[in-house]
């Protein structure tokens, strides 16, 4: 059976009539941002945020959606420093509302459902203002400042500029992640099941999305797919507000290359953050966990997929971007591993990698040498047959090792390791790839985005796959 992180990632496999097929890749090393300015709302004291979100930094405040404004005038929800939802506003330097979570969102390979419902109307002040993660309400609270009854949100204030993935009013708190089907409803309380999403009726602790295309959105709301792939602030862009609204944002610092396939229905492998050995230096991850940077000169800095198989036919790709010196790897890890500094993918016990000097590696021996040696620009498949217990590398869509090489059955992630801080990999499951794809290629089940296609019956590592499989 397939193993793949915890958290909502089963919203990806459950069966659903609403297929959701974008989502928007934010690195904050390129400083993202979405802006659209706010019409006269329908109702101030009464609107739904709603959005689907994928993680690939924690330990650092990223802003989900802001108001134009400055310190004494903002409203920001937001991931702080500790990985908690927060929920702030500040009117003429009064703190107005301040709801942060007492849970920690760390689950780097799964799919949230965020969405905030305010309502100052109503007469308790817990019905004021709400926080729903995956369909169920956050009452377990750090902080609980709820808004005064009739208090207008600053956050739906007419004449101002909308900030998604940014601080409003200085360049920080930049988002890094995947963002899918954002829903903002002027003038309406949604609670989410039933109008964002939906709990499955076979699974019911999971929680799918829902087409919001029906729900009444007010004249400041908006609906963000991210079908198009254009920068211009119209319904030909990113941006584009498919609502009905005409509500289109503008994009700063988010590109083509970013639209992914990742999706809260089918959720792709990506590198796991959580599984990142850095040696220091420049070393890091980044390009929605796809990109791995070398940071010494000393040691390899390595990172494994956020799934992991131990059966089936499985398909990758990377671009060895810059290689930076003394043999990238690229190649499998066992689930189990501990990466370890010093080392490199097919230097540790469980780990098999095929070298930048052409050999394949496992545990620091060689498994096969001769094979062609790779190096800037070049693209390297692995395909991973867990069915018949081989191996198989390709570089730039050539057979490698032919025969494949055989290895032990058991539980393995794709995984790469950089030595250089010159050096980097770009990684492409399949959702979306950080370098241009010139000849796209889907797997035969129609699922990813390939250079080089996937051998007959090899598959992209993804949820919807994973069904399939079993």
């Amino acid at each position: 059976m397939p193993l793949i992180l915890s958290g909502n990632v089963a919203s990806a496999t459950a069966s659903t009539g609403y297929d959701v097929d974008h989502s928007l890749r934010w690195d904050d090393g390129d400083s993202p941002v979405m802006s659209e300015s706010t019409g006269t709302p329908s109702d101030p004291d009464k609107w739904t945020y709603s959005v689907w979100v994928k993680r690939c930094t924690l330990g650092a405040e990223q802003k989900l959606i802001a108001l134009e404004g400055d310190s004494l005038n903002n409203d920001a929800i937001s991931f702080d420093s500790s990985d908690q939802l927060r929920w702030y506003g500040i009117t003429s330097s009064s703190t107005y509302i301040d709801l942060k979570t007492n849970r920690k969102f760390r689950d780097v390979g799964a799919w949230y459902n965020l969405c905030f419902v305010y309502d100052s109307a109503q007469g308790t002040d817990s019905d004021r203002a709400k926080i729903y993660v995956n369909g169920t309400q956050e009452t377990s609270l750090a902080t609980s400042t709820y808004p005064a009854q009739n208090k207008d949100s600053y956050i739906n204030t007419a004449s101002k500029t909308w900030i998604l993935g940014r601080q409003s009013w200085q360049a920080s708190g930049y988002f890094d992640g995947y963002m899918s089907e954002i829903v903002f409803c002027d003038g309406q309380a949604y609670a989410p099941d039933g109008n964002v999403g939906e709990f499955n009726e076979d699974s019911p602790t999971i929680f799918q999305p829902k087409d919001p295309s029906g729900l009444t959105f007010g004249t400041n709301g908006f609906f963000l797919e991210f079908k198009e792939t254009g920068t211009s602030q119209n319904s030909s862009g990113i941006g584009a507000d498919t609502s009905g609204n005409n509500n289109h944002f503008a994009v700063t610092n988010l590109a083509a290359i970013d639209q992914a396939n990742d999706s809260p229905t089918n959720n792709f492998c990506t590198l796991n953050p959580l599984a990142f050995e850095n040696a220091g230096g420049t070393g890091r991850m980044s390009e929605g966990s796809l990109r791995l940077d070398g940071g010494s000169s000393t040691a390899h800095n390595m990172s494994v997929g956020t799934i992991a198989v131990n059966q089936g036919k499985w398909w990758f790709e990377a671009e060895i971007d810059a290689y930076g010196g003394n043999n990238p790897s690229i190649g499998i890890a066992s689930y189990d591993v501990t990466l370890s500094l010093g080392n490199y993918i097919g230097g540790l016990a469980g780990t098999i990698g095929y070298t930048g000097n052409g050999n394949i590696n496992e545990n620091g021996s060689n498994l096969e040498t001769g094979l062609n040696s790779y190096t800037d620009g070049d693209i390297i498949n692995i395909g991973l047959d867990l069915d018949n217990n081989k191996i198989y590398a390709y570089k730039n869509g050539s057979l490698e090792n032919t025969g494949g090489t055989t290895i032990t059955n058991r539980y393995y992630s794709f995984a790469v390791s950089q030595y250089s801080n010159s050096g980097h990999w770009l990684c492409n499951f399949g959702a979306s790839a950080p370098y241009t794809i010139s000849s796209g290629n889907a797997d035969e089940n129609g699922y990813g985005n390939f250079e080089h296609a996937p051998v007959s019956g090899y598959l992209a590592l993804c949820t919807k796959n994973l069904a399939e499989e079993g």
